[in-house]
């Protein structure tokens, strides 16, 4: 049996909670932010972190990696990018999802939504292996932040995906993947976070986790759009949203029991 504190945290190309594209912020305060995003990270004392909108190499931010950073300044040593836009040349942009963990990631693969030439979304599957043999499935996911239709599209992309996943990996699993991230739509709507939730229900008994609060905008919250998915074997202990101002979302912290002996 182990305690699993996660994070989720859209970090919004590590801007900051101002109003302002990150184009026009500095490197040293798109840096400043980011050690105060990994100082929050230590500070929860977070096992496994799922972050939205982190760059790898982009332009408009600095041009370093953003989740390499993380990764050093938050003391969580195994890491993972998913990017969702990728553009060299002399203006690169290259970007999407990431995943931070104490425990070594031993399997990864990203899926992009589209193929636009900028503002893709998409989802990042990892396996964190907690013990010898025994790896605990995530999808770290972003939809569209407009599009009903899209959202939709996208959220069926996604379910088939952990059909595959599932028929071919689930004997390392110690549980069904979790899925968390920026959802971009509230649960009650008749939109993508109810079809994954409904599509997670029909094998197994998942959380969908916060109950209550709000993450977007992070300065003044009017709507809950970041949520985890938890299946049953995750055991839950505590959830919040986070009160924090270092992104225009907030994050979401929650603490499961899971015991590794049990396989999926």
């Amino acid at each position: 049996m182990a305690r699993v504190r996660f994070l989720t945290f859209n970090i919004a190309h590590g801007r900051g909670t101002m109003p302002v594209h990150q184009s026009l912020r500095s490197t040293a305060k798109i840096r400043a932010n980011l050690l105060k995003i990994a100082a929050l990270i230590k500070r929860l004392g977070a096992d496994l972190v799922a972050v939205q909108e982190v760059d790898e190499n982009s332009r408009w931010n600095g041009s370093f990696n953003h989740l390499a950073f993380l990764s050093e300044h938050s003391g969580l040593p195994f890491s993972a990018i998913g990017l969702t836009n990728e553009r060299g040349g002399s203006v690169p942009l290259n970007y999407g999802n990431g995943v931070l963990s104490r425990w070594p990631i031993m399997h990864a693969e990203s899926t992009t939504f589209g193929r636009s030439p900028l503002g893709n979304k998409g989802f990042l599957f990892v396996e964190a292996e907690l013990a010898p043999g025994r790896r605990l499935p995530l999808i770290n996911l972003h939809l569209h932040h407009t599009s009903r239709k899209q959202r939709l599209l996208q959220a069926d992309v996604l379910m088939k995906f952990m059909t595959e996943r599932g028929g071919q990996r689930r004997a390392h699993w110690v549980a069904p993947p979790i899925l968390a991230g920026d959802f971009n739509t509230p649960a009650h709507q008749a939109d993508a976070t109810a079809m994954l939730l409904g599509y997670c229900e029909e094998s197994n008994n998942y959380t969908l986790l916060p109950k209550k609060g709000r993450t977007f905008p992070a300065a003044l919250p009017a709507r809950l759009l970041d949520f985890i998915l938890l299946p049953e074997e995750c055991r839950v202990g505590h959830c919040e949203v986070v009160r924090s101002y270092l992104s225009d979302h907030r994050p979401v912290l929650v603490d499961f029991d899971l015991e590794y002996g049990a396989g999926v």
